[in-house]
């Protein structure tokens, strides 16, 4: 079962688009109907409202007055902090209830929770995807204003309370425009749907990843955006039991070209941790990969800073590896032992790049010779990452090098 956080804001068109979604087999859970469906008459929801904002809000047969409630609820951030405290937990609770009905069998499902304020109830990281709608201000406006009947301060009011584009952005996937015609977000949100979401759900039902091309493009000025949002839904998948959790690899130098792989180091105590954890980083969509089971680069272990290991002790390189079933998104996830040399040269290799320009481009001409010998091997991604050995070879004595020059820490 894939689960998707669908939000964005009032007047964006997340109806539509949750509506297009149905057509394409997905199971909607619409926040709004829940939010409606708990606050019904004889319910604790109802009940907990009167009781913060007086019995006003009721209407003379006993239902909620929904603008009542807005004019005191939407006056202030307190007001509103308070209908939110009432109405999210128990919104939450039903959403819980249905995805546990649907997991009970679940397959290559896709399970679309329409969260008006995912990003506001910082839920976003709770999915391995994220789809945000958009629309321009102006856009909204009109709509609510001619679609809903709203006076256009209240609508205004309605999308200032909201988060704000940016805030959007920062969780966003998959971020589709809704500020042209109907049909054109139909098309957007079915081209999603057929490339994206139901290859990323197969994936996951098969715990199969998905792999991207051993090839390197240009440096992408996003890739650090996009590995926030990784390791947000990383460290809320593994808790507690995660150290840290770091960006690592070329993606995480600035202006250097890399494949189009974001490469998470997750840190652990020990292996059974990191076994631990399997169940957890399926569901949050990165599949075990059990025939990678340690690093390559073994010249001498380093188990601390400025003391070298000479029994090349190999478990001291054993690691447990996931990627994402996402295609739209290849990630690798490496989880390693704090402490370990493997885990330490991960950290060290990035400032060692990022401090270093001459050892930046001796690096991208590697890179660019194994792209070459890759093209010419079924297995390309097995005879790029072989191409590249004999030079971390030489480069793991000559990082650590500069790592006792200048005091480096992990």
């Amino acid at each position: 079962m894939l689960r998707i956080g669908l939000t964005g804001g009032i007047g964006a068109g997340k109806s539509a688009l949750s509506a297009t979604f149905a057509q394409c087999g997905g199971i909607i859970v619409d926040g709004d109907v829940l939010a409606r469906e708990v606050v019904e008459p004889g319910t604790e929801g109802l009940a907990a409202l009167v009781d913060a904002f007086g019995s006003d809000i009721l209407r003379d047969d006993g239902a909620l007055d929904r603008p009542a409630l807005a004019a005191k609820a939407f006056q202030d951030d307190s007001a509103r902090g308070v209908l939110n405290g009432i109405v999210h937990p128990l919104v939450a609770r039903r959403r819980a209830e249905i995805i546990e009905a649907v997991a009970a069998d679940p397959g290559d499902a896709v399970v679309v929770e329409d969260i008006p304020l995912l990003v506001e109830s910082q839920m976003a990281p709770l999915f391995p995807l994220v789809v945000v709608v958009h629309a321009d201000v102006e856009v909204r406006v009109r709509r609510l204003v001619d679609q809903r009947g709203m006076a256009e301060a209240d609508a205004r009011a309605r999308i200032a309370a909201q988060a704000t584009d940016e805030q959007r952005r920062a969780v966003a996937d998959v971020w589709l425009d809704n500020s042209s015609s109907p049909e054109v977000l139909v098309q957007r949100a079915r081209d999603v749907w057929s490339r994206r979401i139901l290859p990323f759900a197969h994936n996951l039902s098969a715990r199969r990843i998905a792999r991207a091309p051993a090839q390197l493009v240009a440096a992408d000025p996003t890739w650090p955006e996009q590995a926030r949002r990784i390791i947000a839904r990383l460290q809320t998948a593994c808790g507690h039991q995660a150290l840290r959790v770091d960006h690592i690899g070329s993606t995480a130098v600035p202006e250097f070209d890399a494949k189009d792989v974001i490469d998470i180091q997750v840190t652990v105590e020990s292996l059974a941790v990191a076994d631990d954890l399997a169940a957890s980083l399926l569901s949050a969509g990165y599949p075990r990969v059990d025939h990678v089971t340690q690093d390559v680069v073994k010249t001498g272990a380093r188990s601390t800073i400025g003391q070298y290991d000479r029994s090349h002790d190999q478990e001291l390189w054993h690691k447990r590896f996931h990627a994402s079933a996402d295609p739209g998104r290849p990630t690798n996830v490496h989880i390693r032992v704090a402490g370990w040399p493997n885990q330490q040269f991960a950290l060290l290799f990035v400032d060692w790049l990022r401090a270093n320009a001459a050892v930046r481009a001796d690096y991208l001409e590697v890179k660019r010779e194994a792209e070459k010998r890759a093209a010419l091997g079924a297995d390309a991604m097995e005879h790029y990452v072989a191409a590249k050995e004999p030079w971390f070879l030489d480069a793991y004595r000559r990082a650590w090098e500069w790592a006792d020059s200048v005091g480096w820490q992990p």
